[in-house]
């Protein structure tokens, strides 16, 4: 059994793992979604790290045990910053952003090219510049309908960008297990353009699933089939 993390990207809600958390429950796994302060104009990072360890205390898991932080798109931020608070026996980031040490989240879409990569992969799809963006398009392709009806009921959740202000804090990647985990149906970050961000940043292959940018609710079950699988290649370290 082990105990994830699950960090949310961009709007901060932990509605984006509703569907992988029951089915880690279900493989007898703890499954921890958290809730970010996406809507604070006064949040930075330290902010959501603050917000993770407050909700690992609620949920009685701040014991020392080790944790698995899974961290989605914008979440890759935050999620690697986890490890000094928290044992953290496996760093698994989906879809994520990649940072480098004193960059800031601004700074990171011009410094990886994604507005280049995001209109080369529409022109190869055969797809108008103006339509690469749209949230549909990028975001919600590949979902289900019920999943689809109940994020369009829910609308999109507001995101400061207060934490695209503050530089990454750490000095170097941390010292812990990392696997990168990509859908290679993603359209907002194209899989060829993460891997290249990948390879530079951490010179680390980039594994894939079908599907796009939601993973997490377009295959829940290929999803926790593949985070079992780097358990079992990632010993606990206590």
């Amino acid at each position: 059994m082990a105990s994830f993390v699950l960090v949310p990207g961009a709007g901060g809600s932990a509605l984006y793992w509703s569907r992988l958390v029951p089915v880690l429950q279900a493989r007898g796994h703890d499954a921890l979604a958290v809730d970010l302060p996406a809507a604070d104009d006064d949040a930075g990072l330290q902010a959501y790290v603050e917000a993770v360890l407050a909700a690992l205390r609620a949920a009685g898991l701040h014991d020392g045990r080790e944790v698995v932080v899974v961290a989605q798109s914008m979440g890759g931020l935050t999620g690697p910053l986890l490890r000094d608070p928290v044992p953290v026996r496996l760093l698994v980031l989906l879809n994520a952003m990649v940072p480098l040490p004193g960059e800031t989240g601004h700074e990171w879409w011009a410094a990886t090219g994604h507005q280049q990569a995001v209109a080369e992969q529409a022109a190869r799809d055969g797809v108008p510049p103006e339509l690469a963006m749209d949230p549909t398009y990028a975001f919600l392709h590949d979902l289900p309908p019920d999943v689809l009806a109940e994020l369009t009921a829910a609308g999109e959740p507001a995101q400061s960008g207060r934490p695209f202000d503050d530089p990454w804090p750490l000095e170097a990647w941390p010292d812990v297990p990392t696997r990168v985990l990509h859908g290679r149906d993603d359209r907002f970050f194209p899989l060829a353009f993460q891997r290249e961000v990948v390879r530079a940043r951490l010179g680390l292959p980039v594994d894939e699933l079908p599907g796009g940018h939601l993973l997490a609710l377009s295959r829940p079950q290929e999803l926790a089939d593949r985070l079992e699988a780097y358990l079992e290649q990632t010993p606990p370290t206590g």
